[in-house]
């Protein structure tokens, strides 16, 4: 979400520029090169992952102590047709995790909250399709997977992020 409102911001910005100085920007070489940064920008910051909030609070959590639970890890290796499944099975078991970091009054306890709300934004854009449901079919179920520590669980999290971000 904040990666969003910077390029919301940035857009309006240039949006106010624009709007004031259209035409005496038209006029001279500044104001074409201004122009073709407006349309150049939100295509370049498109293309930085849509997961990198996540990311980062993943490894702001990672060596909590605070957390000890043992959680569903999916496997990294899994197919790439399941792919989004593995996503909302790590999603959940966060659900699990931010359970507890109430119950203890963990000290990353924001971190984990906002992997869970930038988590459930990036998933609810990528909303399952009739095509997905048929794939997914022969995905596994998340209680279908191993139960793994805290520490290993976060370390496969942040593989399939990264298999996402390729």
């Amino acid at each position: 979400q904040r990666t969003h409102l910077k390029n919301i911001c940035l857009q309006y910005q240039l949006y106010l520029l624009l709007k004031h100085h259209f035409l005496y920007l038209l006029k001279n070489e500044t104001g074409l090169i201004i122009i073709f940064l407006c349309a150049y920008v939100p295509k370049t910051a498109a293309g930085h992952c849509k997961w990198e909030e996540v990311l980062k609070d993943l490894e702001r959590i990672k060596t909590s102590k605070d957390i000890d639970v043992s959680l569903y890890t999916a496997n990294t290796d899994e197919d790439k047709e399941c792919q989004e499944p593995i996503m909302r099975c790590f999603f959940l078991e966060m659900n699990v995790i931010v359970q507890e970091c109430y119950i203890k009054n963990c000290s990353k306890t924001q971190y984990v909250v906002n992997i869970l709300k930038n988590g459930n934004v990036n998933l609810e854009n990528n909303k399952v399709s009739n095509t997905n449901i048929l794939t997914s079919a022969k995905c596994k179920e998340c209680e279908e997977y191993e139960e793994k520590n805290f520490t290993e669980f976060i370390q496969s999290f942040v593989k399939v992020i990264q298999k996402e971000c390729k």
